[in-house]
């Protein structure tokens, strides 16, 4: 194992090999690039239909899948501490507020969900299940409900499920997630196997 981060059995682990008096400071540059790409992802607007949608499902899952669970839930939490210091990495920010009151605000819930998802996809990539893309697929899909749960109670809690939570918070967003989820998974299992076949 490259350290107690950086999980051998992630595509990020495969790439490095076992150099462990490098680990620490590779992970903390991946967690540095990782937390870029996520920001990134973020303030991307691609046209689509219902609603224009950002890249940040496919950046979650695809870094979960790459870095694994502990490197992947790692960087999640450090992408969320810059945006709670004030830094304008989220979708709407500055323009919908910035730190801790963009984050108590109606998204927050779905910014939960972004270290639940990591977790879940992080942990079965490493199973060997990254190289699958129907296997990584439908656990990309699990997470995805995950995190939508989450945000809905969070959005549901705080605004009254009198309101249509639902309609506001999911429906528009569905055909995006699948198309993300699939580009995600996709993506993931063709680097899997091309690191594969290069290590043979």
């Amino acid at each position: 194992m490259t350290n107690m981060v950086i999980s051998s059995r992630s595509l990020a682990g495969k790439l490095m090999g076992d150099d462990a008096a490098h680990g620490l400071l590779r992970a903390v540059l991946l967690v540095i690039v990782g937390t870029a790409f996520l920001t990134l992802s973020a303030k991307i607007r691609v046209p689509f239909w219902p609603v224009e949608m950002t890249l940040q499902t496919f950046a979650i899952m695809a870094l979960a899948a790459a870095y694994g669970w502990r490197l992947g839930t790692v960087t999640v939490v450090a992408y969320l501490a810059e945006g709670a210091l004030g830094l304008p990495i989220f979708t709407g920010t500055p323009e919908k507020g910035i730190g801790l009151a963009y984050m108590f605000g109606p998204t927050g819930g779905y910014l939960l969900g972004f270290i639940a998802a990591t977790a879940i996809v992080g942990w079965f990539a490493e199973q060997g299940w990254a190289r699958s893309v129907l296997k990584m697929g439908a656990v990309m899909l699990l997470a995805d409900a995950v995190l939508f749960a989450l945000g809905l109670l969070w959005l549901g809690t705080l605004l009254g499920w009198d309101k249509p939570i639902f309609e506001w918070g999911l429906y528009p967003f569905m055909l995006g997630e699948f198309v993300k989820i699939a580009l995600a998974a996709t993506t993931i299992a063709a680097a899997s196997n091309l690191i594969e076949r290069r290590k043979r």
